[in-house]
């Protein structure tokens, strides 16, 4: 390939640094300089600096101290976005979490939670767990005073 005025420049550079550290003669500085202007290609420069370093000793990077996070072979633009939570599976979840304040809230609670499994399977999305921790949290609690109820309804009937 052939040499640019630039690539020649830079090989003049090299020389120099050479020169001026000692390790050309004044005469061996003189002759590679003469032939670097006269260079046509890379192979001529690089020739003439073989042997000398172009440049600041590189410092190798530290190691990373820690493992670097997966990164997917795909980049994100080209993958599905991730699934969305179901918003029926976060507003069971609170419904149920809410129920020993307010005990009407375990109906919303189980309506939300059926409503919400119904869509995590015909959607594929997230948020299967957030429903049936509010289902369970809304029949416990109605089973709870279900419970309450038929209690009293027995004690009612056997007091006279």
């Amino acid at each position: 390939m052939r040499a640019s005025h630039a690539d020649r420049e830079r090989t003049v550079d090299v020389l120099k640094a050479g020169y001026a550290e000692g390790r050309l003669s004044l005469a061996e500085y003189e002759q590679r300089m003469g032939r670097a202007h006269q260079a046509q290609t890379y192979g001529e420069l690089h020739a003439l600096i073989a042997d000398l370093p172009q440049g600041p000793m590189a410092v190798p990077a530290p190691a990373p101290q820690y493992a670097q996070p997966y990164q997917p072979a795909v980049p994100r633009t080209f993958l599905p976005p991730p699934p969305q939570t179901n918003n029926s599976a976060v507003g069971a979840l609170v419904c149920g979490v809410l129920t020993p304040f307010y005990g009407v809230t375990a109906i919303p609670a189980v309506i939300l939670g059926h409503k919400a499994r119904a869509e995590i399977r015909r959607t594929g999305e997230k948020g299967d767990g957030m429903a049936m921790a509010g289902l369970v949290l809304g029949w416990l609690t109605i089973g709870f005073a279900a419970l309450v109820l038929l209690a009293i309804v027995v004690i009612a009937a056997a007091s006279p």
